[in-house]
């Protein structure tokens, strides 16, 4: 039996069902946003991977993140997710090792096309390779690629994907210069605060 035709001969066993997605669709987006405000990195970390985040060795994720789907989020080695960042895992993100975000960045990989008369939502992974450096306040909007040691410069908007060792800052991000590419440093070292 189809299980729509089912559920449409029965309202009330519809409408239960609903509920409870909704109740439990509530819910875990509650405990993903409590768990941003645990002040601990390991219990924060454990949680995030209970709900599928990947995680590698030495990354840590700052207080008062937020992660959206976090079961289709990969995260390197050595990566530092700076205080009040927005993770979103929706359309797949992929962060590579020895990564900086800064506080307060932006992923998004769900927008809304403006001119669909029905206001449909597209989703498109975003990727950001190693070394690469997120400002503060920082958005990348979903489908760019943020290439290998890359820079993405305080409040920027990055609309498109930027090429390796680049260094892009405004509205829209635009191409102000070009990084060191003998970058040696590790990220992800002990630290004692949250």
């Amino acid at each position: 039996m189809n299980p729509q035709l089912f559920l449409d001969a029965y309202p009330t066993i519809k409408n239960l069902a609903l509920s409870l997605f909704r109740f439990f669709s509530g819910l875990y987006y509650l405990v993903l946003s409590i768990t941003g405000h645990i002040p601990s990195h390991i219990i924060r970390s454990s949680i995030y991977r209970f709900f599928g985040l990947k995680l590698g060795k030495n990354s840590y994720i700052f207080g008062k993140a937020e992660l959206r789907s976090p079961s289709r989020i990969i995260i390197g080695q050595n990566t530092i997710i700076g205080h009040n960042a927005i993770l979103d895992g929706r359309g797949g993100l992929e962060i590579g090792n020895n990564v900086n975000f800064s506080s307060g960045v932006w992923i998004w990989t769900v927008e809304h096309v403006a001119n669909d008369i029905n206001f449909c939502s597209v989703s498109e992974k975003v990727v950001v390779e190693d070394y690469a450096w997120i400002s503060c306040r920082s958005i990348i909007l979903p489908g760019v690629k943020i290439g290998y040691g890359a820079v993405v410069c305080a409040g920027a908007v990055v609309t498109k994907s930027v090429d390796p060792y680049t260094i892009v800052a405004g509205v829209p991000a635009k191409k102000i210069g070009e990084r060191e590419k003998d970058l040696k440093y590790t990220l992800g070292q002990p630290i004692s605060f949250v």
